[in-house]
């Protein structure tokens, strides 16, 4: 099996075991990290205990739809655009490195864009990079689930709508690329499959088509 062929399950059992919570058939990754969670074939019933109450949702990224097991109920479908590059990208010295002072800006920023699922550690999954004016942060890039020892995603990309058109995130997904070259590790993203100008922007970056995912959110039933 391709180990991006179910990202999470192969974070969660491989490079990002740390984070795993849950056990035997059914893992979700560290609640403060995020709501990702996998099930081995066959056993998505696992993922019902995994749930804490019915704010919670599990997010599974998955090669087809996943069915509701017991005890829960499917709240989002969508399809996502898998995507990887493993060439050389320039830098631009502009970008700063983010750390834990910085985590009040990057959670505003975030939940100001949604640019996906952001707990309070997301920032710790691995580097992230930001771009100031004026005293605030308005675009930032990082970095998600390891699958693989050699891959890494890139993830978090956002942008305030103040100031977009002027090619940060372009610049901050190299910045996050660049680094995973400096490991020796691929990249790859996810885009959701109707965003064709986040499907643009990443294959002027090198990244090509990988295949398609379908990434299903359970709640409690």
């Amino acid at each position: 099996m391709d180990a991006l062929d179910r990202p999470v399950w192969s974070a969660l059992t491989g490079p990002q075991a740390r984070l795993a919570t849950g056990g035997g058939a059914g893992w979700r990754i560290d609640p403060g990290y995020g709501p990702f969670a996998a099930a081995a074939p066959g056993h998505e019933a696992a993922l019902a205990r995994l749930l804490r109450d019915h704010a919670d949702t599990l997010w599974l990224i998955e090669p087809a739809p996943v069915a509701a097991p017991p005890g829960c109920v499917v709240r989002r479908t969508a399809h996502v655009v898998q995507m990887i590059a493993d060439a050389p990208v320039a830098l631009d010295p502009a970008i700063a490195q983010l750390g834990e002072a910085d985590v009040p800006a990057m959670t505003a920023l975030a939940q100001a864009t949604q640019p996906g699922p952001w707990g309070p550690l997301t920032w710790r999954y691995g580097p992230f990079y930001g771009i100031w004016r004026e005293g605030r942060l308005i675009a930032m890039a990082g970095e998600r689930m390891r699958p693989d020892a050699a891959i890494i995603e890139v993830s978090g990309v956002c942008t305030d709508p103040a100031w977009r058109g002027q090619g940060l995130a372009a610049a901050l997904i190299r910045r996050v690329m660049a680094g995973h070259r400096a490991r020796g590790a691929a990249s790859f993203l996810h885009s959701f499959a109707d965003n064709e100008a986040a499907l643009a922007l990443y294959r002027s970056l090198g990244l090509v088509r990988h295949g398609t995912r379908v990434v299903t959110v359970l709640g409690k039933a």
